[in-house]
């Protein structure tokens, strides 16, 4: 098993994440030995969704005006459809992700998720991605190469189309924070 010791994670997410798409790769980064922080743009409780019904709330650790984004050695990006539709339009939250792209910090983005790297300019052009189908036309116009994969890994960029994908996502993503940086 790989471990994650010393890493710090930070999970980017507001009201409207796909729950299983957050809290399985929280789980599972936890159990790598990983510490994760839930950010967020509001403090207190994010709203879960399983599918179109209402989920879990989740506590933030950290909004984005106090989460530091070189503290972490990575970054998450849940879906669902509201969530990444919201941290897109938000201007702290496109800053923060850009860290993750410029500095080459390994970055995971399921399901809706590779949405929010869209608004970061160069965020996916140049990357080999996948997505929920319906994201397949935005990623394509942002310059990446869509593909229809259970998981995608280029240069430290993990993504992945669905809940059912994610135990292949947590299992590359973990690979991922494991060899640190990555050039592009």
């Amino acid at each position: 098993m790989v471990h994650l010791d010393g890493k710090k994670v930070a999970i980017l997410a507001t009201d409207g994440f796909e729950q299983s798409e957050l809290l399985e790769p929280y789980a599972a980064l936890r159990e790598a030995g990983a510490e994760v922080h839930v950010v967020a743009p509001q403090n207190s409780e994010i709203q879960g969704m399983e599918h179109h019904d209402k989920g879990r709330m989740v506590d933030v650790d950290f909004t984005l005006g106090e989460a530091v984004p070189d503290g972490y050695d990575a970054l998450v990006l849940p879906g669902g459809v509201a969530n990444p539709d919201a941290l897109r339009t938000d201007p702290l939250a496109v800053a923060f992700v850009r860290h993750f792209v410029d500095t080459g910090k390994p970055i995971g983005a399921i399901c809706h998720g590779p949405w929010t790297l869209i608004e970061v300019q160069d965020g996916v052009r140049g990357r080999v991605v996948t997505s929920w189908p319906s994201l397949r036309t935005d990623l394509s116009n942002a310059g990446a190469r869509w593909v229809d994969e259970e998981v995608v890994v280029d240069g430290g960029l993990v993504t992945s189309r669905k809940p059912d994908d994610i135990p292949a996502f947590n299992a590359k993503l973990i690979e991922e924070i494991a060899e640190g940086r990555h050039a592009r």
